[in-house]
């Protein structure tokens, strides 16, 4: 059973006792968030980080209707090995293919009832431009999310005025960086665009994309998954604010800008952080 902080000043904190329990909850958050927006506007816009969240994508559903983008990117080739696009599209193609051998061992009435046996629109997935450098891939990436804000599949915040990604979900490394926003790296200071790059990630692959701070801080929802125990201290020390130059620190976490943010966590966390939440 997952331990919940509740709703306070740093937001839902979610304790599970294993990662079975994670992924169901995480797929239920997603689910409901979908629901909502899907019946607002008829579109999911949904912005995440690579790793284990993209694993996790086999278990959501909906997404037919559903517009994918990265906060944050690797600026490889669609194909390498690297790449989130790449990672995102395989799991997606395996998801389908079991599907399909389900739809042939069972009532195929049945199964096409289910929400989840359609599968994602290609083009709703929208990966870089990997043939340019990355400062160019940035501002080629901010300007297909321009253009979705003007068509208003991607709703925009009145008060930032940036892009209202519903949600955006994000892991955490054991350094504490988010998307690839690295501790004390200039580009958490970025002030005016909503996707910037950096060329020296201090974890290779060294160039990539990013979404900047105010745009993960003006979505709809945002929600922070931790699955790995050496992120235990990473977690403390952001909830604590006794790291400064961490990307998420509380004011950020809380800020007026976003709707509202969920973590989830395992049960690993240090004991002085359960009992403060």
């Amino acid at each position: 059973m997952a331990l919940s902080g509740g709703q306070n000043n740093k937001g839902d904190i979610r304790i599970h006792e294993s990662l079975d329990e994670l992924r169901t909850d995480l797929a239920d958050y997603v689910a409901e968030l979908s629901e909502a927006s899907v019946k607002e506007q008829g579109v999911l816009a949904i912005a995440l980080s690579g790793g284990c969240l993209i694993g996790l994508m086999g278990q959501w559903t909906g997404l037919s209707k559903w517009y994918i983008f990265w906060a944050d990117e690797r600026v490889v080739a669609e194909n390498h090995t690297d790449s989130n696009y790449k990672l995102a599209k395989d799991v997606l193609c395996l998801r389908h293919k079991e599907q399909l051998e389900k739809i042939q061992k069972k009532e195929a009435a049945l199964l096409y009832a289910q929400p989840w046996h359609v599968p994602i629109i290609p083009s709703h997935v929208h990966s870089i431009n990997d043939s340019v450098s990355a400062e160019e891939a940035a501002d080629d990436y901010e300007f297909v999310i321009r253009q979705l804000v003007k068509s208003r599949v991607v709703k925009v915040s009145e008060i930032s005025d940036c892009p209202k990604f519903d949600p955006v979900l994000l892991g955490l490394r054991p350094d504490g960086h988010v998307a690839s926003l690295f501790p004390s790296h200039p580009a958490l200071n970025e002030s005016e665009e909503w996707v910037t790059f950096n060329t020296d990630s201090p974890k290779p692959p060294p160039e990539r994309i990013t979404f900047t701070l105010l745009v993960i801080n003006s979505a709809s929802n945002f929600a922070v998954v931790v699955t790995g125990e050496s992120k235990a201290e990473s977690v403390h020390l952001a909830i604590d604010d006794v790291r400064p130059d961490f990307p998420l620190i509380p004011q950020d976490w809380s800020n007026q800008q976003c709707g509202s943010w969920c973590g989830f966590w395992i049960s690993w966390l240090p004991q002085n952080l359960k009992t403060s939440i």
